[in-house]
């Protein structure tokens, strides 16, 4: 009988010692709770730069393996650049042809100029002809009045009379030559202004092939620059799988290039929990796959969101069986510099992590 009671005495002790344990980690969970948000639905995030080549073609020499880590500039892969090179050679003599044609134009133009400008020295020489031809008409038209009256009044002779008329008919006939060539100079210079206005356009048309041409060689330059793909930031390759004589297409994504430089957290907090949470808040990390490490944080930003939102089918609420479901947004936290950088490297986009967000 006393051993019975020896034995409940110890039970009791051990309920005793239960309750309080669980009233003292209650309470500091309780306490706890008044300072700080948490959640265990969060990830690591990196950025995961996927590899597309801009041009198509056969692989002609594969530089990298799986889980490399490569620099800014490194060559990853390099892709058959035969056809590239024939294309730049076609480009290059369309180029020619077309700077020749722009030459031939050029000098096309500057001989129809030179032809308006003579145009225009004997149009202008001939309207100085004309006036001198049209003074000497005058004068002839009047010594012809003058001695005609004399000869009515048999003042002169018949012969004098006759040298007068004759006088007066070669000054008309002079004019009348002048003005004929006069016409003919200025249809010459109208023609090479027109040969010149045409040559103009060709001239610019031809600058014109010049400079489609040129973007033509510029094209293929590039084209051919693409068939050597580089790394465009440092990081770790993942997912490398092609192969020597692979063909590859224009915008195939073939691996991806990770950023180990940057990585941040993605946390999913419950709307419940978003109250008294803001940008700034200092936030304690800790990685499933290194639980004896804490990594230092702090808030960057809130989703815009919530994650169902941005779902392949967001939920519409507008029907007869809605049930209200607590929604999770997502929240950007970003390292700080306090972290070992060591110790950084070795979190992975994708873990998962536990995020204590300090909200005093």
């Amino acid at each position: 009988m006393e051993q019975k009671k020896k034995t409940n005495k110890k039970f009791i002790i051990i309920i005793s010692v239960l309750v309080s344990i669980g009233v003292i980690y209650g309470s500091y969970k309780f306490i706890h709770s008044l300072s700080h948000e948490e959640t265990d639905d969060a990830q690591i995030e990196a950025n995961m730069n996927p590899i597309i080549p801009h041009v198509g073609g056969y692989i002609k020499k594969v530089y990298v393996t799986d889980n490399q880590k490569v620099q800014k500039g490194d060559t990853l892969f390099v892709i058959d650049d035969r056809d590239y090179v024939v294309q730049l050679e076609q480009a290059k003599a369309q180029l020619a042809a077309a700077e020749s044609g722009l030459t031939v134009s050029q000098v096309s133009i500057g001989s129809y100029k030179a032809n308006t400008s003579t145009a225009e020295a004997q149009v202008n020489s001939t309207k100085s002809t004309i006036e001198t031809a049209k003074t000497k008409l005058w004068r002839a038209t009047n010594d012809f009045e003058r001695y005609e009256n004399l000869y009515k009044n048999h003042s002169i002779t018949a012969q004098q009379y006759e040298q007068a008329l004759a006088a007066k008919q070669e000054a008309e006939q002079q004019l009348e030559t002048l003005q004929s060539q006069q016409k003919a100079t200025q249809s010459q210079k109208n023609a090479a202004v027109q040969q010149t206005q045409i040559s103009e356009k060709q001239v610019s048309v031809a600058e014109a092939n010049v400079k489609s041409a040129q973007a033509q060689v510029d094209a293929a330059k590039l084209n051919l620059s693409y068939t050597v793909v580089t790394a465009p930031i440092d990081g770790q390759l993942s997912n490398v799988s092609i192969q020597t004589g692979q063909f590859v297409q224009p915008g195939q994504a073939l691996f991806y290039l990770v950023n180990t430089q940057e990585k941040w957290v993605v946390a999913n907090f419950k709307e419940t929990q978003l109250e008294k949470m803001e940008i700034g808040q200092k936030v304690s990390i800790k990685a499933d796959a290194f639980p004896g490490e804490t990594f230092q944080a702090e808030v960057s930003a809130f989703s815009p969101a919530t994650g169902a939102r941005f779902s392949l089918l967001p939920p519409d609420n507008a029907t007869g069986n809605f049930v209200k479901t607590i929604q999770r947004l997502p929240v950007k936290i970003d390292f700080t510099k306090n972290n070992d950088s060591n110790k950084l490297q070795k979190l992975r986009s994708g873990m998962n992590v536990v995020v204590d967000v300090h909200l005093k």
